[in-house]
């Protein structure tokens, strides 16, 4: 009876923030900035996809400044955005329960606000996108250059491409795997019953802190 009662209770209880304004903000439009370099980088890539869609010209410039662009969303967040950087310290931070999450392939382990999955993703793409910005500038502008690093930057560049590619389909099937986690990323609020189930250690820090804040 009391854990019907618990039950009811928590389902009745108001959403947690898990996100506020800028970090949804700052996540979709990074989101969208690396689906166009991702789409139009397919096309260039993959002959048969340029030649049909043509324009390959247009192609090249709309990959180029987004790429120029991507990093800018991440600096302004990291300024503006207290919620971002303190989200930025907790994907920085990997301890003994992320180990065990990552050894049993997600069945044990008490994850915080993001399981380790969630972290090595994080860290990937923060360290793709130098990279990328970095071998995509030597391609565009390549006259200063010589001939040893523009091959050097094209292998490199398209090589992080195709894993950049696998690694975010992979994070979208993550996210539509579990519509809750979603939502969250769109509203910026999920049940507690999910957090419970799903990210026990960040609720435990929320019931600690007493955080009941509204969302931006």
């Amino acid at each position: 009876m009391a854990v019907t009662t618990n039950r009811r209770a928590e389902a009745s209880a108001p959403p947690l923030t898990r996100f506020d304004r800028v970090e949804r903000i700052v996540h979709w439009t990074n989101a969208t900035l690396m689906l166009t370099m991702l789409v139009t980088g397919s096309m260039l890539y993959f002959g048969p996809l340029s030649a049909f869609v043509g324009r390959r010209e247009t192609l090249k410039t709309i990959h180029v400044w987004c790429g120029l662009v991507l990093p800018v969303p991440l600096l302004l967040g990291l300024v503006i955005g207290r919620g971002f950087r303190l989200d930025v310290k907790r994907l920085g931070r990997f301890d003994d329960e992320d180990w065990r999450w990552l050894r049993s392939w997600g069945r044990r382990g008490r994850p915080g606000k993001f399981n380790a999955g969630q972290k090595l993703n994080a860290a990937f793409v923060a360290g793709v996108i130098p990279v990328m910005l970095a071998t995509g500038s030597i391609m565009r502008w390549f006259k200063p250059f010589p001939l040893s690093w523009r091959t050097g930057a094209t292998f490199v560049h398209d090589w992080v491409f195709l894993a950049l590619l696998v690694v975010v389909i992979g994070h979208i099937g993550k996210a539509l795997a579990d519509p809750t986690a979603l939502k969250g990323m769109i509203s910026g609020r999920v049940p507690r019953s999910w957090a419970r189930r799903n990210r026990p250690r960040w609720l435990a820090e929320l019931e600690r802190e007493g955080d009941r804040a509204p969302i931006e």
